[in-house]
């Protein structure tokens, strides 16, 4: 370290879920603890279930819950010598009662292991979760910096949205949640940074929690391009899109239905890297796509970042994005990409993709249609999305501008205690 560099710090990175290969929080915590690592500092990760996987330099700390929506049994009810203290208690009270409970009870049990290790730690990392427990830092002397990728009060008016009657009342009990991260973000926001991934994120924000612009600062995410970069071998004909939570907002259906106006006259095979909810599976089978449509969830890193090469075009077909980390995968894989022209898409895209109407099926067709029968454009996206990256998303970028507001953090504690 450089001997005007300020001393290395010891970071407590806090994650409620952190799915390892497939979804923006676990992806996340596994670059910028890598790289904060790499920047000399000391970083301690605590997540509950899913675990991240890990780089070497940070540490694990499993902060253990129930794991009440594991992919293999959702919704589980636990064996009574699961149950540890009142938290978990809570946890299966609140799923019982249709609400969705891991970022309150993740903060309370984190706050738990943090008031017993606050002598470990200059300062902590909130990603995403945004939970009651978190106002308790104060009171242990810990700054705090929160992370907030995207309001989720945004999927919550996109998701009801599409329901109707009994459907829709249930899902509003689902996302009470929204409710907590909002009082949260605000009480936090008087004394701490947060952070978020482009200016569309940060509009929405600010208007949906009701919190000032000059409170939220900007920090764009990265991509690891030792791991998605082009490859050789290109599928012709194969579309690949992600979806690691299929939910209406991800705009699977609306990539179906373009998909099926073109198989009677292209030869073309999509790819959807996620578990499909029943909804798509339905729809899937409606289309007639069973034979045209295969769903991929369970990769790992390796196989994801060469799935991601081999496709001829990608598409993000989001009725919102805060960011979209697998649309700087698709471009670090210098794939031809169409996004929908709604939230950070276009920010984060610039001229590098084809921007099509969120959920118009036949706008995607048409410019799916176009895109497959022009090599040439193909040719001149893959080139532009390269460059794209190269100048715009870097790892290593985000840990110091991270590092930065960690600092400033710090300083604010200090000049209010």
């Amino acid at each position: 370290m450089a001997e005007n560099e300020p001393g290395p710090l010891r970071i407590a990175l806090l994650s409620y879920r952190s799915k390892p290969h497939c979804g923006g929080q676990g992806v996340y915590v596994r670059q910028l603890s890598r790289e904060l690592a790499a920047l000399g500092h000391r970083v301690g990760v605590f997540s509950g279930q899913p675990y991240p996987e890990l780089d070497d330099g940070p540490t694990l700390d499993h902060v253990p819950s129930l794991d009440l929506y594991r992919d293999d049994d959702p919704f589980r009810t636990p064996r009574r010598d699961e149950y540890r203290d009142w938290a978990d208690v809570l946890e299966t009270a609140m799923m019982w009662g249709g609400a969705f409970p891991e970022p309150l009870t993740f903060s309370i049990r984190a706050l738990r292991v943090l008031a017993a290790r606050k002598h470990e730690f200059d300062v902590v990392h909130d990603n995403q979760g945004l939970g009651y427990g978190l106002l308790g830092l104060r009171q242990l002397g810990l700054p705090l910096v929160a992370s907030i990728h995207h309001p989720i009060s945004v999927d919550r008016r996109i998701d009801l949205a599409s329901l109707g009657g009994l459907s829709r009342l249930s899902r509003r009990r689902w996302y009470g949640f929204v409710r907590m991260q909002a009082r949260v973000a605000r009480r936090i926001s008087t004394r701490t940074p947060l952070i978020t991934v482009s200016e569309s994120a940060q509009r929405d924000i600010c208007r949906d929690f009701r919190i000032s612009p000059a409170r939220v600062r900007i920090i764009p995410l990265g991509v690891d391009t030792g791991r998605f970069h082009p490859r050789q071998d290109r599928v012709p004909g194969r579309i690949v899109s992600v979806a690691s939570a299929d939910t209406p907002l991800k705009g699977t259906a609306t990539l179906l239905r373009a998909v099926a106006k073109l198989v009677t006259e292209r030869d073309l095979h999509l790819i959807v890297i996620g578990r499909p909810s029943a909804e798509s599976q339905k729809l899937t089978r409606q289309l007639s796509l069973t034979d045209r449509v295969t769903f991929r969830h369970g990769l790992d890193d390796t196989a994801y970042a060469e799935l991601l090469a081999s496709a001829e075009i990608a598409v993000v077909p989001s009725l919102y994005e805060g960011f979209s980390l697998p649309a700087v995968e698709h471009l670090a894989s210098g794939t031809p990409l169409i996004a929908s022209d709604t939230g950070a898409l276009p920010e984060v895209t610039d001229d590098a993709a084809i921007l099509v109407r969120p959920g118009d099926a036949e706008d995607l067709a048409a410019t799916l249609r176009r895109l497959h029968d022009d090599p040439r454009e193909q040719a001149a996206l893959g080139r532009k999305a390269l460059h794209r990256v190269s100048e715009r998303f870097s790892w290593s970028a985000v840990a110091r501008a991270t590092a930065e507001q960690y600092r400033e953090a710090i300083s604010r504690q200090t000049r209010s205690c």
